[in-house]
């Protein structure tokens, strides 16, 4: 069976991660919005619609990219999938407006979600005003410090901004509210998450949404260089960019992928958000996924210097490809990452986003040991967002670029 027939199954588990939990209340609702993507989704208008959408609008396929001055540094050859040259900035669009189209088809009024670094706020703010749709976006107060640009971005695209201000005010917290604003009323409005997590089918949802990214690489890399890459990688929090790229070289198994998770500012609790390298299974915002949690089976606090990486769970998908041992999970601290985002800004022209920059670095190490190989980052995002918070921390990078 193809492997996208087969994952998730009918209940929404990929291997014994995802499902369902949440109340019964919200569970039909889960389903309505199931049963309306395979029936919506799967129509021609709806495809053409989308693919119209990606095209005239947001400007797909964005490049592959050679990076010959970081290559000849590090050797290898790296490569990069230029998802910051996506309509605002990110590869979310490629998921929220296809939940946006799904709403409107479905006839709801109003789209609420979460954010982090604020890219999947500006992405379905930007969707809701394309089609004419109120836009809530819960998104924590640290977070609106590191990013302001990007909440600024919401606003002026007419997003209603709600600042979260319990526990650590950021990601976590912010998916909880945003919860809890869907639970008022989800007969008129749908919840939009920003990344392949979630309850059933949302993981699904997003991971077809964002499986363009994977399609377009495998073909553009196999124009430009006459052969696939020998590995893939891409950051991961939720997991949303890395299994969209990853979607498009699963079934060929001489491609080696890699997601990269952030080590922060040390390996102690409350210090980094490596779920998938450290978290043990448990339940998390209505599905089951490796997690940072204590002894009670509550989460614990994480911590990365890029906001989008911050939870402490991780996509249903991504668990069960670590068991299986399809994708390698490793770790980048806050100093590589920076290193990363400094390196790739001198010597390429490119500010990446400080999320992808964990991607990037990984690719720079990859790269030295590997001097005959290449490799392929999902660069999700450009560093407009991180530009303030960066210089304003760390300066413009003359230690790390030395």
């Amino acid at each position: 069976m193809d492997y996208f027939k087969k994952f998730p199954n009918d209940k929404g588990y990929f291997g014994e991660y995802g499902g369902i939990f949440v109340s019964p209340e919200l569970e039909a609702e889960m389903y309505k919005i199931n049963d309306a993507y395979f029936s919506i989704s799967k129509s021609h208008e709806f495809i053409s619609e989308l693919r119209s959408i990606r095209k005239h609008f947001q400007g797909r396929p964005t490049p592959v990219y050679f990076c010959k001055r970081l290559s000849e540094v590090y050797g290898g050859r790296i490569y990069l999938k230029r998802e910051d040259l996506n309509h605002t900035g990110a590869h979310k669009l490629n998921h929220c407006m296809g939940e946006a189209l799904l709403a409107k088809y479905m006839g709801k009024k109003k789209v609420i979600a979460e954010t982090g670094a604020g890219q999947h706020g500006v992405a379905l703010a930007t969707a809701a005003a394309y089609f004419g749709l109120e836009c809530e976006i819960h998104m924590g107060e640290v977070d609106i410090a590191k990013a302001h640009p990007n909440y600024i971005r919401m606003k002026l695209l007419g997003a209603t901004v709600i600042p979260v201000k319990h526990g650590l005010k950021t990601l976590k917290e912010a998916v909880d509210s945003a919860f809890e604003a869907y639970l008022k009323d989800p007969v008129n409005s749908i919840y939009c998450i920003g990344s392949v997590v979630g309850p059933h089918p949302f993981p699904m949802m997003v991971r077809d949404f964002q499986h363009v990214v994977g399609v377009e690489s495998r073909e553009q890399f196999l124009e430009m260089t006459g052969e696939l890459p020998d590995a893939v990688t891409a950051c991961v929090g939720g997991g949303s960019n890395a299994m969209g790229i990853f979607s498009g070289f699963i079934r060929d198994e001489d491609v080696e992928l890699y997601g990269v998770e952030p080590a922060g500012r040390s390996l102690q609790i409350g210090d980094h958000a490596c779920s998938l390298s450290y978290g043990t299974p448990g339940v998390l915002h209505g599905f089951k996924t490796y997690l940072l949690q204590d002894e009670k089976g509550e989460p614990q606090p994480v911590y990365s210097i890029a906001s989008g990486l911050d939870y402490p769970g991780s996509g249903p998908e991504h668990c069960m490809l670590k068991d299986t041992g399809r994708v390698k999970y490793t770790c980048v601290n806050d100093k590589e990452c920076l290193e990363a985002f400094y390196k790739l800004s001198r010597f390429e022209g490119i500010i990446p986003a400080l999320e992808s920059s964990h991607a990037v670095s990984f690719a720079m190490k990859y790269a030295q040991e590997n001097k005959k190989k290449s490799i392929l980052v999902n660069l999700s995002g450009r560093g407009d967002k991180d530009i303030d918070f960066v210089v304003d921390n760390y300066g413009i990078g003359e230690k790390y670029i030395k």
